[in-house]
C-alpha cells in the first residue's frame, strides 16, 4: 500500500462532504472555525483501504495541530487544518462547495479563516531582541 499524505485525506474528507454527504458541518467560535471531518470508516471506505490503516495518519495529523480529536464527539480540524482544508475547497473544489453552502457563505468562511490567520500572527510573542 501506498503511504497517504496529509493532501490526499483532506482531499478524500472533502469529497465525502461535497459528493456523498452534500453537508458540511462548521462550527464557529469566536477565535476559530472547526470543520468535522468525516468517520475514519468512512475515509477508509472511500479510500479503499482498511479502517486500521487510517489511524496512523490521524495520529500523524492530530500531532501536527491539523486536527483534533475528542472522544464520542468526532474529528474536527484545527485552526490550521480549516485553513488547508478551506484552501483546498477553494482552490480545486470552488463551484462545488458554493453549491452546497452557497457562494457569500463560502466567500465569508473564507475571509474569516484568513481574518484568524492574520490575527494569530499579530498575537504571536516578538522575539525578545534587546
Amino acid at each position: 500500500m501506498t503511504a497517504l499524505t496529509d493532501d490526499e485525506i483532506f482531499d478524500a474528507a472533502i469529497q465525502i462532504m461535497l459528493f456523498i454527504d452534500r453537508s458540511i458541518t462548521i462550527h464557529f467560535s469566536k477565535n476559530t472555525i472547526q470543520v468535522r471531518f468525516p468517520t475514519t470508516r468512512k475515509l477508509a471506505e472511500h479510500l479503499q483501504i482498511p479502517h486500521y490503516y487510517v489511524l496512523p495518519y490521524f495520529a500523524t495529523m492530530e500531532k501536527d495541530n491539523l486536527i483534533i480529536r475528542v472522544e464520542r464527539v468526532g474529528i474536527s480540524t484545527t485552526q490550521a487544518g480549516s485553513k488547508k482544508l478551506i484552501e483546498l475547497m477553494a482552490t480545486k473544489y470552488k463551484e462545488k462547495t458554493e453549491s452546497v453552502i452557497g457562494t457569500a457563505l463560502f466567500e465569508e468562511i473564507q475571509n474569516r479563516v484568513m481574518i484568524e490567520d492574520r490575527t494569530r500572527d499579530l498575537t504571536l510573542p516578538e522575539s525578545n531582541s534587546e
